[in-house]
């Protein structure tokens, strides 16, 4: 079961929040399935978040730039045997409305998250992000320290990328040979024939092939490149380690052994945290939970289990 929940972010932004797995066996009212919602467009008629009434602990799941919520799937089926799990397409993603690209900042990506965690009511929640969605999870961890029980992050640096960095990505961008014919033409692109596919990797044409629609053309992505360049300028120009440093929950550092976040960062990282930990999932780039999903699984299930109660 996939069930949509939606959620008014900062700026008024209309944000889509997913939970996966099998449907609540308490607290469900009428009409409250998959894509359905109340006169108000709340996500349904059962309170805020809908609240299945089970007492399991939230997780909220926040994807990387240029991600979404589906791509968190297999991690939320499993998590919801024990825990409440929700993804969130955040601002300029996926199902989520695309502001323009002021409105793309640090502190409204961090105010998103507070709402989410209200209207599902998740908090103290257990926040996992990948990438800049684990960057948000930290600032948000950072600043709500009574709102969040535990956090993983997933291969994202704490130091400074640079400038330069911006403008090898909107190179990038235009390197694509926007519109794709065909699905199957986006996973051999970005699997195979991109430029910075180091060997093949159909993990991470599945990946983009999830960002992907279609229109009269072809397959063009679900995003605005320019807008993710807007997203990506208000943080990799800064270093983030204060914030890293004021986490007070126990937190999980997982890099991929191929991933963007090096061994010595990430070790650096669990250093500055009060209660870090520290993972590493070999065979993995920086798609880390969707490169080796059973790995990823064995590295953060423990972590869960060891939290404390909320």
């Amino acid at each position: 079961m996939v069930r949509r929940i939606d959620v008014t972010g900062a700026g008024g932004v209309r944000l889509a929040a997913w939970e996966f797995g099998d449907p609540p066996k308490t607290g469900v009212q009428p009409g409250d399935q998959a894509g359905d919602q109340g006169a108000d467009g709340s996500g349904g008629p059962g309170g805020p978040g809908g609240p299945d009434g089970s007492g399991r602990p939230g997780v909220l799941l926040l994807h990387g730039l240029m991600g979404r919520a589906s791509h968190w799937a297999a991690t939320a089926r499993w998590l919801s045997g024990r825990h409440r799990a929700v993804a969130l397409d955040q601002r300029g993603h996926g199902r989520s409305e695309k502001p323009p690209k002021d409105a793309h900042t640090r502190e409204a990506y961090i105010e998103d998250v507070g709402a989410a965690l209200d209207r599902l009511g998740l908090a103290p929640a257990v926040l996992i992000g990948h990438g800049m969605g684990a960057l948000t999870a930290w600032q948000f961890a950072a600043i709500h320290p009574e709102l969040v029980r535990g956090l993983v992050v997933c291969d994202m640096r704490a130091s400074a990328l640079g400038g330069a960095s911006q403008q090898d990505w909107a190179e990038w961008f235009r390197s694509w040979p926007v519109p794709f014919a065909t699905l199957a033409d986006v996973r051999k692109w970005f699997g195979e024939d991109d430029p910075w596919v180091e060997r093949p990797n159909p993990a991470r044409g599945a990946f983009y092939a999830e960002v992907m629609a279609e229109a009269a053309d072809g397959w063009r992505p679900v995003f605005d490149p320019e807008q993710m360049l807007g997203a990506r300028a208000t943080w990799v120009r800064d270093a983030h380690w204060d914030e890293l440093a004021q986490v007070r929950c126990p937190t999980l550092v997982v890099r991929g052994l191929d991933g963007e976040l090096g061994r010595a960062e990430a070790q650096e990282m669990v250093r500055v945290l009060p209660r870090g930990r520290y993972a590493e999932v070999p065979d993995a780039g920086h798609l880390v939970h969707y490169d080796q999903p059973e790995t990823w699984r064995a590295v953060v299930e423990p972590f869960l289990d060891g939290l404390p109660d909320a």
